[in-house]
């Protein structure tokens, strides 16, 4: 499953992901992976997520990344959840471009049973129809 947390910049989404990723670890028993475009918030996951810093991997477009995260998920069979944070700046795409990658990214998610949150810097007037059925919704 695929799962987007979408927002304006600064609206708590990656602060929303790091919790999720904390709790996640307490309570799978699988492997939970955090990937970022750096390691600015390495610390405030606890020991159990493995955080990745995909800067030191040159991740440019949406090809790489889909790359990246099938080596990860090859390389540990055990992984349940896979975050991405700033997603945008990963794939260096505009968002309205990204359809037929997310399709893969969901496609990838339930083939192989991990489920994927990434997080989407955008305005809300900006959100395309295909985001709709990815979107995490809060109460």
């Amino acid at each position: 499953m695929l799962n987007v947390i979408f927002g304006e910049t600064g609206s708590g989404k990656t602060k929303k992901m790091i919790d999720m990723a904390n709790k996640a670890a307490e309570s799978c028993k699988g492997d939970i992976v955090f990937i970022d475009d750096g390691k600015r918030y390495m610390y405030d996951l606890i020991h159990q997520v493995r955080f990745i810093d995909a800067s030191e991997f040159k991740l440019d477009d949406p090809r790489v990344l889909y790359g990246f995260l099938c080596g990860i998920i090859a390389r540990d069979f055990d992984i349940d959840m896979i975050f991405i944070d700033d997603f945008l700046k990963l794939v260096n795409m505009e968002l309205d471009e990204l359809d037929e990658f997310f399709s893969s990214l969901d496609q990838l998610s339930e083939r192989i049973g991990v489920r994927i949150v990434a997080d989407v810097s955008a305005s809300p007037q900006n959100i395309p129809a295909f985001l709709n059925k990815y979107l995490i919704i809060e109460e």
